[in-house]
């Protein structure tokens, strides 16, 4: 089945690629795993195509250093000027040479992957969508249940959101390895990349007009939780086709995002795998 995907991700860069290993000589990582640091180390992390959460760097883009910025860019990484002090503070004062990146505990997806994903099990997409989760337990549980009700892939932001660190794959307990997640630079943009597919949008907040069982989960799906302690942003809330809610009895007016998302991704499997 098509959605009329292929001309509009063709273009799209893929920056979720095989894992490689660190074969720098100076710097290497710290205590953290997740941080790699030193001129060739950090550029041969990027070219063998480790997946990449963030580079920091400080001093002039000139030379090796502007090398590593400008490849990093090209692959579409989040790039942040810093100061020396902090980079050695988070290296424990190891040689960083003036650059670290933070590397993802998994590789991540393009879109488009999500898309297969959904083609080659004959299935209509079941999109996951997270407005600026910051809590990786939250983001860890959130996978976890993806890939209990037959999630087609997540979709999370570049900025503003925990990215995949060894904390988020442990609170996944390895459902990580599973779940294809995808990072996008404009999260409302893309949800409205998903509506032209085809893709029916339906948000979660306390203030929506349709409770969450009476919605329709079926066919081509996305299905936004918002950020712990805002709920969905102005602009992706009004990108939604339909905002549903849980309603509540007891004193306590909100859900923890994860329990949330549980909630409302079990009321889409109901409905779209167990026939009445």
């Amino acid at each position: 089945m098509s959605y009329g995907r292929g001309n509009k991700y063709a273009a799209r860069k893929n920056t979720g690629a095989p894992q490689g290993g660190d074969n720098g000589r100076e710097g290497g990582s710290n205590k953290n795993s997740e941080i790699i640091y030193g001129r060739n180390s950090v550029l041969e992390a990027i070219k063998s195509g480790r997946s990449v959460n963030k580079l920091l760097f400080c001093g002039e883009m000139s030379g090796s250093l502007g090398q590593i910025i400008s490849e990093a860019k090209d692959r579409g990484f989040v790039v942040t000027k810093t100061t020396r002090d902090s980079l050695d503070r988070l290296t424990d004062g190891g040689n960083h040479q003036g650059v670290l990146i933070y590397v993802a505990s998994a590789d991540y997806a393009d879109v488009d992957d999500i898309f297969k994903v959904a083609e080659e099990r004959g299935e209509d997409p079941f999109i996951i969508i997270l407005d600026e989760i910051q809590d990786a337990g939250n983001f860890g549980a959130i996978i976890r249940t993806a890939d209990a009700v037959g999630a087609h892939g997540i979709i999370i932001p570049k900025r503003r959101s925990v990215p995949l660190t060894a904390a988020v794959a442990k609170a996944s307990s390895g459902a990580v390895n599973y779940v294809k997640v995808a990072r996008v630079p404009n999260l409302p943009a893309e949800i409205e990349n998903l509506k032209k597919l085809g893709l029916w949008i339906l948000g979660t907040d306390l203030t929506g007009t349709v409770k969450f069982y009476d919605a329709d989960f079926k066919g081509p799906v996305g299905v936004v939780i918002g950020s712990e302690g805002y709920g969905m942003g102005r602009l992706v809330r009004e990108s939604c086709d339909v905002v549903v809610t849980i309603p509540m009895a007891g004193g306590v007016t909100s859900l923890n995002a994860s329990v949330a998302a549980g909630v409302v991704l079990y009321e889409a499997f109901k409905q779209r795998h167990i026939k009445d």
